[in-house]
């Protein structure tokens, strides 16, 4: 058996709180406290008062101040820390406490509470552009900006596209993606954007926008980025305007501030059911390099697998450090322009060796192991998904390279197989 004490306050409609109903007022400090506990609220139909007072549905006029019945179950251990802060609410009524055996105590866990709205979570005020606006000064924002995409609206603030990453490598032609242009010169960059100076944001986006509603809620807006492919999503009001946008750091930053302590409650004797682990996430990228790999060959890697990063793992595959483009460009730009090159996809690979042969020879010269990141942030195949979240949220990251429990190197993970996993899609 398990050690339970109930919690009855017998109160009336009418009493409030601060100026709130108090059977709300109860609910809200619970949620933030995120104990092990259940509530329900009960109104009566019948019922008297100490003053003589009485209410009943027999009676011909309508009944008002009706009872209020709040029960809240919880272990003996929460008790206290509930209960002195509700005593001080109830400014009309009884409350009461009881133990309580429990013979279990089971709960499905889910990422993010069921009821909660977009509105509540969303980015406000986001950046936009409109049709007019032309691509060069496109990028200037997103490479001033920590988005990698951006909502066009009409001169009603109404979305009518939105511009990624993807539609101006696809659409406009930027030779390399926002994180690696942002790396570059500020004379390259010039030079780039001068040639797309003369296009407009109507180019560029992909249209129609796929919008949702402030008032619906946030799992919707998950399943529709899932279902859709989807980064991020315009958020509109009932007139169609934009209001807002929720992202995919938007729902981790939400379950990382709303969703309980999970390890916490199950210490409790609460018995989570739906666990989800790293370990359910069966597609991963598993690209990886030798120690003594060419950083020629770790480029040729990078660009005809269209990845941004590389493990570099010794002969019995365990993980040894990562090696991304940002690093390439980083190591090299200062000492080596010819760098760049490497990078501009509309070179092709061949070609851009042929242009620079002694660039070349020093990079078939060093190796993987001189140029990767040992210092890397791992996740371990059984952490819950909840806890990745939690790092890669805080540390900013996109993707986790994911070890067992001797080294082995079993793939990356990445935010979207994370969300995936996390809300049951494969």
């Amino acid at each position: 058996m398990l050690k339970y004490n109930v919690i009855e306050i017998f109160t009336s409609e009418e009493i409030r709180w601060q100026g709130k109903p108090l059977a709300d007022v109860v609910i809200q400090h619970l949620c933030r406290l995120k104990p092990a506990a259940r509530c329900i609220v009960t109104r009566g139909t019948d019922g008297c008062y100490e003053n003589g007072e009485v209410v009943s549905r027999k009676l011909e006029a309508l009944s008002f101040n009706l009872p209020v019945q709040i029960k809240i179950i919880l272990p003996d251990r929460e008790t206290d820390q509930v209960l002195s802060e509700v005593e001080k609410m109830v400014t009309d009524g009884i409350v009461a406490v009881r133990s309580l055996d429990v013979v279990s105590h089971k709960v499905g866990k889910h990422l993010i509470p069921r009821q909660l709205m977009i509105k509540e979570m969303m980015t406000l005020a986001p950046v936009k552009v409109t049709s007019s606006t032309s691509v060069d000064a496109v990028v200037r924002l997103l490479l001033s900006s920590y988005f990698s995409g951006l909502p066009v609206v009409d001169k009603d603030d109404r979305p009518v596209g939105i511009i990624t990453q993807g539609d101006l490598i696809y659409r406009m032609g930027l030779p390399m993606r926002l994180g690696l242009l942002a790396k570059s010169d500020s004379e390259k960059i010039d030079a780039l954007l001068e040639v797309l100076a003369h296009r407009r944001a109507e180019d560029a986006m992909t249209r129609p926008a796929v919008c949702i509603e402030e008032t619906r809620l946030l799992a919707e807006a998950v399943e529709l980025m899932l279902k859709r492919g989807l980064k991020r999503l315009p958020v509109i009001d009932a007139g169609g305007r934009l209001v807002g946008m929720v992202s995919r750091i938007d729902v981790f930053r939400t379950i990382m501030k709303e969703s309980p302590d999970w390890s916490a409650l199950s210490e409790q004797s609460l018995m989570v059911g739906n666990l989800r682990f790293i370990s359910d996430i069966m597609r991963r990228d598993t690209h990886t390099v030798l120690p003594e790999t060419s950083v020629e060959e770790v480029i040729r890697i990078i660009d005809t697998n269209d990845i941004q990063r590389v493990a570099v793992v010794d002969s019995q595959g365990r993980f040894l450090g990562l090696i991304s483009d940002q690093d390439l460009l980083a190591v090299f730009s200062d000492h080596h322009p010819g760098i760049w090159d490497y990078f501009v996809k509309r070179i092709p690979f061949a070609e851009r060796g042929s242009q620079h042969r002694e660039f070349s020879r020093q990079l078939r010269a060093k190796t993987a192991v001189e140029v990767m990141r040992p210092d890397v942030i791992t996740v371990l195949e059984d952490m819950p998904l909840d806890e990745a979240i939690k790092l890669m949220t805080e540390k900013g990251l996109k993707r986790l390279p994911v070890l067992d429990a001797t080294g082995l190197f079993k793939g990356m993970i990445s935010r979207d197989s994370v969300l995936r996993a996390g809300f049951g899609h494969p």
